[in-house]
């Protein structure tokens, strides 16, 4: 019988208010016992004093580019990266090349991920055939096949009847649509955040009205059809003065952002907000949404705070070196942020703006709740007995320099490069085996 017992840890599940120094027994892939002298006679031991131990951490926006685009990432690599962060879970993005609207797509994508075997790959299935807008895809086939939720992610289901219907179908099959918020016809053409800097830069610029006239669409027809509605990285005040007006009306609604909305400004553009060596016109922090002003990150910062957000999610968007090393604006969109995300997120605790049990939260069973994925994967996100042996173990004040050549992940695209982050996962175990140890 396999087991591992961690030792000493600063065990925190905010699930279940857990809040100890223990030790942790996992037993054939599960969460055997929590407490003083658990796991005693046990023979393969780690040694967590002084260290976090965490839920395995759960992402439930991410790209692992396959299939069709391994020259950005493959399911290896990225599954590679998120051990390396600390997350044991992970809910792909449908924009592959073909993209997930079909079950057969799925299972494939299903079997590729249990060859690689590092961590849980959950697939968020297509709205509508091809990403392309015009009709639904068979959403009922979809759930059938494993799909946990819907998203045209990278594009918005822009014909107002479509997304209704969409909704209509969620509500039925108790499965969240996962709306990327933007309208096309105020971004059209922008490259970044539509204010001083950009004007400074001479660069086309995106309104927050983008986001939060889309926000607005998607709440009033989550509200008519009473589907369950997923906001993807929400980055305005705006947006979030939506989002609470929802909640305290009993809209079905939940939403994420992104740790880079959360800590990073527009002004990093311009090679200020304090990375080393910063870098004019940088296109590793080109980004959709983009990156907004202080005002608007410290807004999404006290949502979060509070729960009004309900989860941080990454948005890893790897991408080759050539679609970064060119002209802003003809650069990709996206940031590779799964090795990072936890560290980044964490300087919002060192400053006292956000509580270390409620940052856990909202990259365990915040994301989980968010889209329901306990009806997937009971106990997912907790470190309660019977729940899968996930585990994520962290140094909170280790510090380590932001290094992209370093990177699991194919994506190098990141404009912390150079950055010394405080707190650095240091072994990740998922499903009772350790697969990632420094």
């Amino acid at each position: 019988m396999s087991s591992i017992a961690i030792r000493g840890g600063h065990i925190l599940d905010p699930s279940q208010g857990l809040d100890i120094v223990a030790d942790l027994l996992i037993v054939e892939g599960r969460i055997a016992a929590v407490g003083p002298d658990a796991g005693a006679d046990v023979r393969e031991v780690i040694d967590a004093s002084g260290l976090l131990v965490l839920p395995g951490l759960v992402d439930i926006h991410c790209h692992l580019r396959e299939p069709g685009l391994e020259h950005k990432e493959t399911i290896e690599t990225g599954a590679l990266a998120a051990v390396r962060g600390g997350f044991t879970t992970v809910c792909c993005m449908p924009n592959t090349e073909p993209p997930l609207d079909s079950a057969p797509t799925i299972r494939w994508l299903q079997g590729r991920v249990s060859q690689v075997g590092l961590v849980r790959v959950l697939p968020i299935a297509c709205v509508t055939r091809g990403r392309r807008g015009k009709e639904l895809a068979d959403l009922i086939e979809l759930a059938e096949a494993g799909a946990v939720a819907f998203s045209d992610d990278g594009e918005p289901v822009a014909e107002p009847q479509l997304l209704r219907l969409a909704l209509q179908y969620a509500s039925v099959l108790g499965l969240p649509i996962v709306e990327h918020c933007e309208d096309k016809s105020l971004s059209a053409g922008g490259v970044m955040h539509e204010g001083w800097v950009a004007t400074r830069l001479g660069l086309k610029g995106i309104p927050p009205a983008a986001e939060e006239a889309a926000v607005a669409r998607a709440i009033a027809l989550c509200a008519e059809t009473g589907g369950r509605l997923h906001l993807a990285h929400i980055s305005t005040a705006g947006s979030v003065g939506w989002l609470r007006l929802a909640k305290a009306q009993g809209i079905p609604i939940s939403a994420e952002v992104t740790p880079h909305h959360l800590c990073l400004t527009h002004e990093i553009i311009m090679g200020e907000g304090g990375v080393p060596g910063g870098l004019l016109y940088d296109t590793n922090a080109k980004v959709n949404p983009p990156l907004r002003p202080r005002a608007d990150a410290d807004a999404c910062v006290a949502a979060l705070a509070e729960g009004a957000i309900d989860c941080i999610a990454t948005d890893h968007a790897p991408h080759s070196v050539e679609e970064k090393l060119c002209e802003f604006d003809l650069a990709a969109f996206g940031i590779s942020s799964l090795e990072t995300a936890l560290a980044l997120c964490l300087s919002l605790v060192h400053q006292g703006r956000v509580s270390l049990g409620r940052l856990i939260e909202a990259m365990t069973i915040g994301p989980v709740r968010a889209l329901g994925l306990h009806r997937h994967v009971p106990g997912l996100g907790t470190l309660a007995v019977g729940a899968p042996g996930d585990v994520t173990i962290v140094d909170p004040e280790r510090e380590w320099r932001v290094e992209p050549d370093c990177f699991a992940s194919k994506g190098k695209n990141t404009p912390l490069a150079g950055r010394t982050l405080r707190g650095k996962v240091v072994c990740t175990i998922y499903g009772g085996k350790v697969v990632w140890k420094e």
